[in-house]
């Protein structure tokens, strides 16, 4: 008897996006960051305004639903490119895993003292 592949969604996807957000904050402002840059990144990458974050952020959206929902995932994202975790951003095969881990990525470069423009892929 054989029995169908299981797939378990890793436990990210279900976590709500609120409850990791203060995390992100607390990563930037430690090394002299603002929630404003955060946000800012967050926006650019998902195309979620200021008003929609804070709506998704209220409501405890959990992460896969974040960026099913998120109105215009940014373009540029591709061109993010480097290691989070151990794990090249860029090889990351599963849709949502990859999104998650760019938004990781992009608050690890504002930690690491990179500007805005170039974490923007301006």
């Amino acid at each position: 008897m054989v029995l169908p592949a299981m797939t378990t969604k890793h436990r990210i996807f279900t976590t709500s996006f609120a409850s990791v957000y203060p995390f992100y904050i607390a990563k930037a402002e430690k090394k002299g960051r603002t929630k404003a840059e955060v946000d800012a990144i967050i926006c650019w990458l998902t195309g979620y305004s200021q008003k929609a974050l804070e709506a998704q952020l209220k409501k405890q959206t959990d992460f896969e639903t974040f960026f099913q929902q998120a109105p215009k995932m940014n373009p540029a994202r591709s061109l993010i490119k480097g290691v989070v975790c151990g794990v090249r951003v860029e090889d990351v095969e599963e849709p949502t895993m990859r999104e998650i881990r760019y938004l990781d990525k992009l608050v690890d470069e504002l930690a690491k003292g990179k500007s805005m423009e170039k974490i923007l892929r301006a």
